[in-house]
């Protein structure tokens, strides 16, 4: 009789807690407000009175300024918006891929150790492209120490901006209620720097009538302010041309006047680890992993990885590879003085563990 009264009371326990453990977790932060600094382009919802922080920080040569707003809790989670600015948004000097890559890569630099007291690497895993409002933009998966979840990352032509989520435990409703919430407004068009003369022909702006245009000005990424350098040919100008630029001019003979200048396609470079200015190292999958991956790859005018894809190695390691060249960085190739793209081979080198 003793034992069937234990296993009773036990059982009412056991039904009284259940109830309890099918609720949903309460939310970390009750007050929540609608944050729009004066000096920012964005609108968010976020926990009542986060943290603010103003500063710069270099990043290759160029002096970058970085806003944090921040808010975490004991209980785990943070969110957090980067704002950084500090690469000029001009077309002509470099494309808007290329600036986004490089204030990705420096928000990587910047970011871990502001919510780690001690350094902890960040992994960094591109999930999808995410243009928002004519901004460009992707979503990326992040993991800091014990801290797991997103980042959406957008750049306009006056700042760029990281928004992160992560946490120490799974909770979709939060993250998705932070990341949901930010809103930028609709890209304006530029309109074109030119006015019209009396028979109809374009002029150069009043600012610099005798301009012309740069030819290797697309090659370069400049810190706001900064004063171009001399193009290719003209006096001061130290640019070396790339390597395999002069082998490959019979494969791409330049136009024949009077025909229209058609786009060179990609020259050759072959395997091209050697040649990169960044090459990150791939996260390596969990469990054993072993085995070299080739990735070929396409490099645009400026340097930037446009596509990638894995030919050869284990397979379970192709996604770790494609993912690390997606990221490497690599000088301008200069063709007869215009830059061109380039194709090739990127090799990773699996090592297993001991």
């Amino acid at each position: 009789m003793h034992f069937r009264r234990l296993h009773l009371a036990l059982l009412i326990l056991l039904l009284a807690a259940l109830p309890l453990s099918a609720q949903a977790p309460k939310e970390v932060w009750a007050e929540w407000e609608t944050l729009s600094p004066e000096a920012e382009e964005f609108t968010v919802s976020m926990p009542k009175n986060p943290t603010t922080e103003t500063t710069t920080f270099l990043y290759h040569k160029m002096e970058l300024n970085a806003r944090l707003y921040l808010a975490t809790s004991s209980a785990g989670p943070v969110l957090a918006i980067t704002s950084l600015s500090g690469i000029k948004s001009d077309p002509a000097l470099y494309t808007e891929f290329t600036r986004f890559n490089s204030y990705m890569d420096a928000f990587k630099n910047f970011f871990p150790a502001k919510i780690r007291s001690k350094e902890a690497p960040a992994k960094l895993t591109l999930v999808s492209s995410r243009p928002f409002h004519g901004h460009t933009g992707r979503s990326y998966k992040l993991t800091i120490g014990d801290l797991t979840g997103s980042v959406n990352a957008f750049v306009t032509r006056k700042r760029f901006y990281a928004i992160v989520a992560l946490n120490n435990k799974k909770d979709e409703a939060l993250e998705e209620k932070f990341l949901s919430s930010f809103v930028l407004p609709e890209r304006q068009m530029e309109q074109p720097k030119t006015s019209a003369s009396a028979n109809g022909e374009p002029n150069p702006t009043p600012e610099d009538p005798n301009q012309k245009p740069d030819a290797n000005a697309r090659n370069r990424v400049q810190p706001e302010g900064e004063t171009p350098q001399p193009a290719a040919g003209t006096e001061g100008n130290t640019e070396p041309a790339a390597p395999n630029s002069t082998n490959n001019a019979a494969n791409n003979p330049p136009p024949t006047p009077g025909q229209p200048n058609t786009k060179r396609g990609p020259i050759s470079g072959g395997m091209l680890n050697g040649k990169a200015i960044y090459l990150p190292v791939p996260e390596v999958p969990a469990g054993e992993a072993s085995g070299v991956v080739l990735v070929a790859v396409l490099i645009d005018e400026q340097g930037a990885v446009v596509e990638a894809r894995a030919v050869s190695g284990p397979q379970h390691l192709h996604a770790a590879a494609v993912n690390a060249a997606r990221l490497a960085r690599f000088s301008p190739t200069l063709l007869m003085g215009e830059p061109v793209r380039v194709s090739g081979t990127l090799s990773y080198n699996f090592v297993r563990a001991n």
